[in-house]
C-alpha cells in the first residue's frame, strides 16, 4: 500500500517546531515581561510606540463626515506636536478609503483598510478579491484580512493559504496583514501553523486579532507568532511585520508587545515597517503619557 504524499502545507508545516506547550510559553513571556519591560519604559519607546500605531475607526456608526475629522486630526498633530512622529496609518472600512485620501495632507502616514469580508472572513473568495480591489483602487495603501478561520480549523490549509495568495496578487505591491484571529485558534500550536501558512500564503504582516471577538490580542499569542516569524526568516530570508489589535488598553499593553518583539525579533523589527500597533483608544493614552497630561485628541 503507498503511503499518502504529504502536501506542500504539510511539507511547510514540518520544518517548524508547531507542537507547543501552552503553560510553558505562558512562564516564557511571564518571565520577559518581568525581567525586561522595566527598561523599555522610556519617552522615546512610548514615541516610536505612538509612530507604530495604525489609529483606527471600524464603528458600524462610520459615516463620511466622522472618518474626515478623524483624518484632520492626524493632519493636524504636526502643527499642535511638531517634535512627535505621526501615526504609521489610518485603518478604515474600504468604503472610506478615498475619503481619507481626500482629507489625508499628512506624508508618511498611510491608508490601510480591512476587506476580504472582515471581520469573520464568511464570504465568497471572488467578494474578497473584489472588495480588496475596490479599496486600493479608491485609495489604500495596506490591506488588512482575516484568515477563513473555519477552513484552518478544519484542516483545509489548501482553502486558507489559496485566498491569502490570490488576495496578496490583488495587492501586488501593496502591504497585506494577514489577521489570525489568534482568540478563536485557541492553542499555541494552532496559532503557530496559521502563522507560517500566512507567511508562506504571502502574508507581509501577520496580526493577532480583528478586535471584535474575544479574547483578542495577548502576550502568548504574540510571543508564538514572532517566534514564527524569526524561524521563518532563518528560513527564507523574507522579514515579515508583527501587529498585534484588539484589547491594547493601556499603555503598558503597548510595551508589553514592544518587550516581546524587541526579545524575541531584534532591533530589526522596531521600526512601523515591521510593527504596528492596531488601536482605537492607545493614540490618546500616549500622547497623555508623553505629554505628562491628559489629552483627549482622537475624538
Amino acid at each position: 500500500m503507498n503511503e499518502p504524499t504529504q502536501s506542500k502545507y504539510e511539507a511547510a508545516l514540518a520544518k517548524y517546531q508547531t507542537r507547543l506547550d501552552d503553560a510553558e510559553i505562558a512562564r516564557k513571556v511571564a518571565k520577559i515581561i518581568e525581567e525586561k519591560l522595566p527598561e523599555n519604559n522610556t519617552p522615546e519607546v512610548k514615541k516610536l510606540l505612538f509612530h507604530c500605531i495604525d489609529l483606527t475607526t471600524l464603528r458600524t456608526e462610520d459615516n463620511d463626515e466622522s472618518v474626515m475629522r478623524f483624518t484632520q486630526r492626524v493632519n493636524s498633530l504636526e502643527e499642535e506636536h511638531p517634535d512627535l512622529p505621526n501615526v504609521a496609518a489610518i485603518c478604515v472600512y474600504p468604503n472610506f478609503a478615498e475619503i481619507v485620501k481626500d482629507t489625508l495632507e499628512v506624508e508618511d502616514v498611510q491608508i490601510a483598510c480591512v476587506a476580504g469580508g472582515f471581520p469573520s472572513s464568511q464570504t465568497f473568495p471572488e467578494v474578497k478579491v473584489a472588495e480588496t480591489a475596490m479599496a486600493l483602487m479608491e485609495g489604500a495603501d495596506e490591506i488588512d484580512i482575516v484568515i477563513s478561520v473555519g477552513k484552518f480549523l478544519c484542516g483545509d490549509y489548501e482553502g486558507m493559504c489559496d485566498e491569502i495568495q490570490e488576495i496578496k496578487e490583488t495587492c501586488k505591491e501593496h502591504r497585506l496583514k494577514v489577521i489570525l484571529e489568534t482568540g478563536a485558534l485557541r492553542t499555541a500550536e494552532n496559532i503557530k501553523k496559521a502563522s507560517i501558512l500566512s507567511m508562506y500564503a504571502g502574508a507581509d504582516f501577520i496580526k493577532t486579532s480583528t478586535g471584535k471577538q474575544q479574547p483578542a490580542a495577548t502576550p502568548e499569542a504574540a510571543y508564538v507568532m514572532c517566534q514564527a516569524i524569526k524561524e521563518y526568516f532563518l528560513e527564507t530570508d523574507i522579514r515579515v511585520g508583527f501587529k498585534p489589535a484588539g484589547g491594547l488598553n493601556t499603555v503598558r499593553d503597548a510595551l508589553v508587545y514592544y518587550t516581546i518583539v524587541k526579545e524575541v525579533l531584534g532591533k530589526e523589527w522596531l521600526t512601523n515597517e515591521y510593527f504596528r500597533l492596531g488601536t482605537s483608544r492607545l493614540g490618546n493614552l500616549l500622547l497623555s503619557d508623553i505629554l505628562g497630561e491628559e489629552v483627549k485628541y482622537f475624538g
